[in-house]
Formats: structure tokens, sequence, C-alpha cells
């Protein structure tokens, strides 16, 4: 590990190890996930962006390789703290909401990694590390349609669950009228 970085190489190399954690990170947070969404649609998404991710993870093992620095992950605190909240925040709630929970969470870390993508590519093109631009640009096309289809997902689970919430506060609940204003005196 660098105790100082002197070059901008070395600044990239750091940033595909720790990417290279935040995937690793991911692939386990999106397991979790899977395994908490009550809803087959989220189960299912989570499922085939853990495939993604392995793909990913091959594709950053693969641009190391290319910098001579193998199997070098360096630490993500982002993602750790990312999934440490989310983790947090499933545990306080209830089983009938913890999917909007788990949306919300994993919306949180998809923005993360595409930011993360995004600034590698940008790093990779300056540098003229040409043969990392196309898997980092594969890694990047990934998690931008799985940010897509995450969006989707939770503006119709957010829509159904407000659906769901107004059913349930509105069942048997009396109404209460507020007579009209009268000024005082007037009665």
């Amino acid at each position: 590990m660098f105790e100082r970085f002197t070059t901008l190489d070395e600044i990239f190399c750091y940033k595909l190890g720790t990417a290279l954690t935040m995937e690793h990170d991911s692939l386990d947070l999106m397991e979790e996930l899977s395994k908490s969404a009550m809803r087959s649609v989220l189960t299912e998404f989570f499922d085939e962006h853990a495939q993604e991710t392995r793909l990913n993870i091959e594709n950053l093992e693969q641009c190391l390789a290319l910098m001579g620095k193998e199997n070098s992950q360096h630490p993500s605190p982002t993602t750790k703290g990312l999934a440490k909240e989310l983790k947090s925040f499933m545990a306080k709630t209830d089983n009938t909401l913890v999917d909007a929970v788990v949306v919300a969470g994993a919306l949180e870390s998809q923005h993360h990694e595409v930011a993360v993508y995004e600034s590698l590519l940008l790093q990779a093109k300056s540098l003229d590390v040409t043969e990392a631009v196309p898997l980092l640009s594969q890694n990047y096309s990934r998690e931008q349609l799985a940010l897509e289809k995450l969006r989707a997902a939770a503006d119709t689970l957010a829509q159904a669950d407000a659906r769901d919430q107004d059913g349930a506060n509105g069942a048997g609940h009396a109404v209460i009228e507020v007579p009209p204003y009268l000024p005082p005196g007037s009665v």
C-alpha cells in the first residue's frame, strides 16, 4: 500500500483496488438484500445484479493486472458505511416496509458505484490506459443500467407502499368533522 501518492498511476491503481473492494462489498450486500427483500421482483433484481457484479470484479482484476497490481484490494470505507447504515435501518423497520428501505439503500449504493466508475474512466482516459477503458466502460454501463432499473422499481414500490399505507390509515378511522369558523360572539 502507498504511504503517499506521488504519481497519477499510483492514485489510479489505488482507486482500482478500492473499486475491487467496493464490488466485493456490493456482492455481499446484494446477497443479503436478496434474502431480506419481501417482493420477488427485488429478489430477482439483486440476484441478477450479483451476477453482473461478479463480471465487474473480473474486469477490475484484469485492469489491475494490466497495471501490474494483481490481487490489489484497498479499503472502501464508503461501501462499508453504506452497508452498515442500511443494515441498521433494516433492523429498525417493520417487515411490511422493509422493501422501501432495501430499495433506498440499494439506490444510494448504486449511485456511489456509478460515480466511482465515472471517475475511473476519466482517469484511465487521461492516463492513456487504453486497455482498461473498455473494461471500465462495461462496468460503468452495467452500473448505469442497474441504477435505472432500481429507480423504476423504487418508483413503483414507493407508489404501491403509499397506496397500501393510505388504505391502512383510512380503514376503520372515524372522520372528524370540523365545524365552520364562527366568529366570537356569534353563537
